[in-house]
């Protein structure tokens, strides 16, 4: 209504920025050739970053861009999440109505968490911890979509007041934009992140992304100063005001607009009081008393006041409020708001200067108004804010009666909201009021208004007052989905701490603390402390003996699925069977459905595999049924983890391909981390490693949780393995274990691990560290189930002992190592045929570690692979029976037939170790890899690294441990010449050290004489 009145204090000319305005520009023409752009834009309070962002927006307005803007709000901690992205959402729904329904098609439920004018929020599921990542995923689909064929800026202004969840869904979109025609540009204040501020580590990560530039304003200098009073002034100034204005303001841009209007008003620059807050309030003290006291109301509603709203505060006569209103956006002070019917400050400034200037009585007095007025007609704002709002005002007014239930209410909203960060603000805020609040109102309250996490523990939540005791199981659960398990560790102990001392009502709860148990079960694990079955036997022991009841279900599906990882066996799925009675009992289906999966999962790894997996994939139908998207996810997760134990990966790619697909859609960015790392390892062994390594390169990308980043930096380190990318897999196994942390161990993580360790010891020549490895993995055991990972990894002790026979450093302990290898492969199970293939090739590796060459074992284990989709291991197969057939003279063309096709395998795989060991062996028997006719002639003597008749000589004494000095004698020759040979040998062989080049020439046979042709 007063948008049109005119102020006096901004220069109408743009003043410097030159460079910043060039980096914004690119960007947005970066954007529209289909390139997202985000730009993090800093600078003091008052330097200008306001104005920066406005003539930006102008001139990608003049470009065609649609602009949507959006600022966080001071009171963002006490409830208002996602403001920012809430009012820009709004003003793209505005402006392009019907784009915006079609991008949210489907999802609309879910993105009005966001934008509740999409509809009502739409999940009958209760939060889960990757409830807020699902968000954040549907928000960035939508942008993406929304920019798919327009220029869409999106501003985010006073990040430096944004709210956890505000910042947290930034750095999710700024880290996963990959398309669309998108340019986000936020803004905040760098003189107000200090040291502990929430920003800073926001700040920090954002520097590692190189997709993101970083502005920061710097002040004006006197020559920047001049224009800009030059253009405030519309005349030349003199020379002593610039002086006079520079020094005081010190070319901060905000301070010379306000020392102008000082000046214009008849006050001494120089005279003015040293005080910052004086300055800013200047202005304010000479408008009207009516204009003062509407200012000084708005200061204390928020960043924008509705009109209504401040009428009912302020309780002015209509015309005296316009006329205040008037007085104050005349002076500059105030703004009216382009987007709807409110006022905000024109500088945050001023408002914080005004706030702190109320007396302590006067703020409460007007956040009481405030609160008053909204609760007799909530419809003077949004309904989106009006409860938050109301708990804020309420908060302020210190009325604790009223604040406790307002608190709670918002709580709720939050929480649906998936802003868990700001729900656990709320409810450490109604934790701070609960002995404040009068008995008889606390009694008011009911558990199943307020707490989605109470476990019903015997008490009807609809009738049994609320205790501070769910209090700390919301929170508890708020912190950890929020992720701040530090924060949900303290609160379980508190709880705990409680309960152990029976404070609450004189008697104690063994199903509450049961209850706890499991949670802090889950977050020490989550924290790396333990592996948190200490936790979950004290919960087990609590409920011993009790009726049935959810937790008591609860507890034991917990147990159930610490055991099917940890340690999978007979009390594991004993512990799932019951657990699925227990829920049946209490009528609980998805913790029965929980636990079917679980027990499916087991009866697989105990030997019932068909039972098992008929079972998983009628709860994963009963599921999709329900509506129970995360444990539809889950069920995929287990089923293709069960699918690539039985060998059947084919099929475990395409569920877990179906999984990601119904993943994606509901936003489940965490479930799809699970599925794409299950998926990946199907893949390796489908010699699909282009896809694998794909696969991982997004959970890299986009991965959320520890576990699933770990196993997709596993399967990278096994990849480059087969790929002889000897460095990038150490670096990779590093990150795995980083990733892993030292006190869970898995089976499914260690063992694997292991296996890589083993290889990369086994590459270096180093055989005593492969015996070692091998010797630790024996020792610690093969769990029920873990086949799957033990069969690899005794592979690779047999294959790494094989190569090494003939090496003088490797016959101490040889033996031992061969009889264990023995041992354990006798007792490990061979479930499915791939394994049984897999035993085959492991015991010819054996007995080619023995120096014997069985054609039949050879032939057998080939025989097995075949029939199966496993390129790689069947190329390792085929080139060793190629090996065989000629060691034992003749069939040269059967064994030329399996080096071309292990060839052509190595090849497509890229595993280089693999071409290498075929290419010499070929070599060296004088066989064609292409077709024979057109093979070119091989020189007699030559092999494939073209090592020389005398490097030859040096190669057999280094294999045989022979320093340079003793080659040298040997050889009648200097021990220089001697170093020089044995550096071109490690130069040709592409090996580092005497020990990788001693292990590599007894693997590839570089020292016995080349077969007969």
């Amino acid at each position: 209504m007063l948008g049109a009145v005119e102020t006096r204090s901004v220069s109408p000319v743009f003043v410097g920025r030159a460079g910043e305005i060039a980096a914004l520009t690119d960007a947005l023409v970066r954007a529209t050739d289909g390139e997202p752009q985000a730009l993090l834009v800093g600078g003091e309070a008052g330097v200008g970053k306001t104005r920066l962002i406005e003539e930006f927006v102008a001139a990608a307005c003049d470009r065609g861009a649609y602009v949507a803007v959006g600022g966080c709000v001071e009171v963002g901690a006490d409830g208002l999440p996602f403001a920012p992205f809430s009012t820009a959402l709004r003003s793209l729904s505005r402006r392009l109505p019907d784009e915006l329904a079609a991008a949210a098609a489907g999802q609309e439920g879910e993105l009005a968490r966001l934008l509740p004018e999409l509809g009502d929020v739409g999940s009958h599921e209760p939060s889960h911890e990757d409830s807020t990542a699902r968000l954040f995923e549907l928000t960035a689909r939508l942008l993406e979509r929304l920019a798919g064929d327009r220029t869409v800026v999106l501003v985010l202004e006073d990040l430096h007041w944004a709210d956890a969840s505000t910042r947290h869904l930034l750095s999710y979109l700024l880290r996963t934009l990959r398309r669309g025609r998108i340019v986000v540009v936020a803004t905040y204040r760098s003189d107000d992140i200090h040291r502990r501020h929430p920003m800073r580590p926001l700040l920090a990560e954002l520097d590692r992304l190189r997709t993101i530039r970083r502005i920061e304003l710097a002040r004006f200098t006197r020559a920047e100063v001049r224009r800009q009073l030059t253009g405030i002034l519309a005349a030349e100034p003199d020379a002593g005001l610039v002086d006079e204005v520079f020094d005081r303001s010190d070319g901060n841009a905000f301070f010379v607009e306000e020392l102008v209007v000082s000046h214009e008003a008849g006050c001494a620059v120089g005279s003015l009081s040293d005080s910052l807050r004086d300055l800013l309030l200047v202005r304010v003290e000479a408008l009207p008393e009516d204009a003062q006291r509407v200012v000084r109301i708005v200061a204390e509603g928020g960043s924008t006041v509705e009109y209504a709203l401040l009428a009912a505060v302020a309780r002015l006569s209509e015309d005296d409020l316009i006329e205040a209103l008037r007085a104050a956006v005349g002076a500059n002070i105030l703004l009216a708001v382009p987007d709807g019917d409110g006022y905000r400050f024109r500088h945050s400034l001023v408002r914080e200067a005004v706030s702190d200037d109320l007396l302590p009585g006067e703020r409460s007095r007007l956040n009481r108004r405030y609160a008053e007025a909204l609760e007799a007609d909530p419809t003077l704002v949004r309904a989106d804010e009006r409860v938050t709002r109301t708990a804020t005002y309420w908060y302020h007014a210190h009325d604790s009666a009223k604040a406790l239930p307002a608190v709670l209410r918002a709580s709720v909203e939050t929480r649906k909201r998936y802003a868990h960060a700001e729900q656990l603000s709320l409810l450490e805020r109604a934790m701070e009021l609960w002995d404040e609040v009068p008995a008889a109102v606390r009694d008011a309250l009911r558990p199943i208004d307020y707490v989605e996490a109470y476990p019903a523990c015997g008490c009807d939540p609809a009738t049994t007052p609320l205790r501070y005791l769910d209090l700390l199981a919301e929170a508890a659960i708020a912190a950890r989905f929020a992720g701040e398990r530090e924060r949900a560790l303290k609160i379980g102990k508190m709880a705990l701490r409680l309960l152990d001392s029976a404070e609450e009502g004189g008697e104690t709860d063994p199903l509450r603390a049961a209850w706890f148990w499991c949670e802090r079960s889950r977050i020490v694990s989550g924290l790396g402390r333990s592996d948190g079955w200490a936790e979950i036997a004290k919960a087990q022991e609590l409920v011993k003996g009790l009726p049935p009841s959810a937790v008591h279900a609860r507890v034991l599906v917990v147990a159930a699925g610490w055991g099917m990882l940890h340690k999978p066996g007979p009390e594991s799925l004993a512990a799932a069977e019951r657990a699925v009675e227990y829920a049946r009992l209490v009528n609980n289906e998805p913790i029965e459905l929980g636990a079917r999966l679980t027990l499916g999962t087991l009866q697989v790894s105990a030997g019932d595999r068909e039972a098992g997996l008929a079972s998983m994939y009628e709860t994963l139908a009963r599921c999709r049924a329900l509506g129970l998207h995360h444990e539809c996810s889950r069920a995929h997760v287990n089923l293709s983890h069960v699918l690539e134990n039985l060998g059947r990966s084919r099929e475990a790619v395409d569920v877990a391909e179906e999984g990601l697909r119904m993943a994606r859609a509901h936003g489940l960015l965490d479930s799809q981390g699970w599925i794409r790392a299950n998926q990946a390892e199907s893949q390796l062994s489908l010699g699909l490693w282009d896809e694998a390594q794909r696969n991982c390169e997004w959970l890299e990308h986009s991965g959320t949780s520890s576990k699933p980043l770990g196993s997709t930096a596993l399967r990278l380190a096994q990849l480059a393995v087969a790929r002889g990318e000897l460095t990038a897999a150490a670096t990779h196994l590093a990150r795995a274990r980083e990733h892993f942390g030292e006190a869970d161990p898995m089976p499914q993580y260690v063992i694997p691990s292991r296996q890589v360790e083993l290889s990369l010891a086994a590459a270096g020549g180093r055989i005593h560290e492969v015996r070692t490895v091998l010797a630790d993995a024996v020792e610690t055991g093969f769990p029920p189930g873990t086949h799957r990972e033990a069969w690899p990894l005794l592979l690779s002790a047999a294959t790494a002992e094989a190569d090494a026979l003939g090496l003088p450093a490797a016959e101490e302990g040889r033996a031992e190592s061969l009889a264990l290898l023995r041992r354990a492969a006798r007792q490990l199970p061979t479930p499915a045929p791939i394994w049984e293939a897999y035993a085959h090739h492991t015991s010819a590796e054996l007995d080619r570690a023995e120096g014997r060459h069985p054609v039949d074992r050879w032939t057998e284990t080939v025989a097995g692979y075949e029939s199966l989709e496993r390129p790689y291991v069947l190329a390792l197969a085929r080139h060793r029976l190629a090996d065989a057939l000629l060691a034992e003279g003749g069939r040269r063309e059967e064994a030329a037939a399996l080096l071309r096709e292990a060839h052509a395998t190595a090849v497509r795989l890229g595993a280089q170790p693999l071409r290498e060991d075929v290419e010499l062996l070929a070599a060296r028997a004088r066989l064609p890899l292409t077709a024979p006719d057109s093979a070119p002639e091989q020189e007699p003597g030559d092999d494939a690294f073209g090592l020389t008749p005398r490097e030859q000589d040096v190669l057999r004494l280094v294999a045989a441990g022979r320093t340079n000095r003793q080659i040298a004698e040997e050889l009648f020759i200097s021990p220089k010449t001697a170093s020089v040979h044995v550096s071109n040998i490690l130069a040709k062989l592409g090996v580092s050290g005497r020990g990788e080049a001693a292990a590599l020439a007894h693997r590839l046979r570089l020292l016995e004489p080349a077969p007969a042709p």
